[in-house]
């Protein structure tokens, strides 16, 4: 009974984690935090399913996904990007069959740093706008919040959560959104901003609400290419929780097993309504400060996700926290999902000054942060669809400069 207890509390630990960034992505983009709640529970579950529960990972909202929802739901409706979102989740079968089939060679021959990098940079920078729209207290080009409210709110949280990320230790520096967002949210109850009566009318338990998903080939084909750089993402985190854990993963249960279990997971967080799900950097960093790899952890957690998006009360607080708050923390956040990408191409020593590598990236960042769209008939290509598929098309068309003396083409990543 004790050891129960010590699981049930660890998998609690876990989520108290992931939360901050959990809910952040639905509160973002529109949609509902149960549905994010209950497809991260649920999808680390079919997860867990799929990997026969060898891996001590939880599965939470992505980020890389923020931007895509954002424009799909203003472009063609929730319905129709839960399609999208859905259809996305076949990507990852897609990485996993090929893995299964050439290992990662063939991976690292179509999506190399030099095309993943700048993507990764896309995702980050092109919600910049909303981002500092919403410290403003700014949306639609209407100010809902007053501005002097707003920049101080957005300015509260952003500074708590740099000083949480550089400063704290121990579980506290894991949680850094988590703790800007609980500040923020004081000082707006502070002053007033923060609306309590859609929290005391809310009932204590509610059924999520379910938008039954629209097929639209159009919006799954826009989300297709977007789950390239989150499937690659996948791989890097497996890798780690298994170097931490001391376990190979990629050999047993295998990275095509981790990948399908991840794509199961984005296929029904998508059906329902929630964002699509992926591997978190602070899962990995509990684990190596609690060092239990136990997966029955991420079991507890993932029931814990799944109790909560069935809280109605809990989920009308999330639905309050005032848009600069979030605002706030999205200028820390998305700079940093752009620092990622940069830091993507500088590991692997992509060589800016050939031609080949420099015409990629700036293809990539000028038609991804210019938004430029490829219309065909009805169909419209942006974003980070379009840019990951631009990409990749350049990688594979460029021929690689000749080889230099120390045996490496010019324009080749080391």
């Amino acid at each position: 009974m004790l050891h129960t207890l010590k699981t049930a509390v660890s998998g609690a630990q876990i989520l108290f984690v992931a939360f901050g960034a959990l809910v952040l992505v639905p509160l973002l983009t529109g949609l509902h935090p149960a549905m994010a709640l209950l497809g991260a529970g649920v999808g680390t579950l079919l997860f867990q399913l799929v990997t026969r529960r060898q891996v001590p990972i939880f599965l939470g909202s992505s980020f890389a996904f923020i931007a895509p929802i954002i424009f799909a739901m203003q472009t063609w409706g929730q319905a129709a990007t839960q399609f999208g979102l859905f259809a996305a989740g076949f990507m990852y079968f897609v990485v996993a069959a090929i893995i299964k089939w050439r290992g990662m060679a063939l991976i690292h021959r179509i999506l190399p740093a030099v095309v993943i990098g700048p993507v990764i940079i896309v995702i980050g920078m092109s919600v910049a706008v909303a981002a500092s729209g919403m410290a403003m207290g700014q949306a639609g080009g209407k100010q809902l919040i007053p501005y002097g409210s707003s920049i101080l709110l957005a300015g509260i949280s952003l500074a708590t959560t740099i000083i949480v990320a550089v400063f704290a230790g121990g579980m506290l520096r894991l949680v850094p959104i988590l703790s800007g967002v609980i500040v923020g949210y004081v000082a707006s109850a502070v002053l007033g901003v923060v609306d309590f009566q859609h929290v005391a009318d809310a009932p204590w338990f509610a059924l999520p609400h379910f938008v039954q998903p629209e097929v639209n080939w159009a919006a799954a084909l826009f989300m297709l290419p977007v789950a390239i750089a989150p499937a690659i993402e996948h791989i890097g985190g497996v890798m780690a929780v298994g170097k931490v854990a001391g376990n190979d993963y990629t050999a047993s249960p295998g990275l095509h097993r981790t990948l399908a279990g991840d794509g199961l997971g984005v296929c029904f967080a998508g059906l329902i309504g929630g964002p699509p799900i992926t591997t978190y950097a602070e899962v990995t960093g509990a684990l190596m400060i609690t060092r239990n790899f136990n997966p029955v952890i991420m079991t507890w957690a993932a029931g814990l996700a799944i109790i909560l998006a069935f809280f109605g009360k809990f989920n009308a607080v999330l639905q309050s926290i005032p848009m600069p708050v979030m605002g706030g923390i999205m200028v820390l956040l998305f700079g940093t999902i752009a620092s990622i990408g940069l830091k993507t191409m500088i590991d692997a020593r992509v060589d800016l000054m050939v031609p080949r590598n420099l015409v990629i990236v700036a293809v990539v960042l000028t038609c991804g942060i210019g938004g430029l769209t490829v219309k065909i008939g009805a169909f419209n290509m942006v974003g980070v669809g379009l840019v990951s598929l631009l990409a990749i098309a350049l990688n594979l068309l460029l021929p690689l400069q000749p080889v230099r003396r120390d045996g490496i083409a010019e324009g080749q990543d080391v």
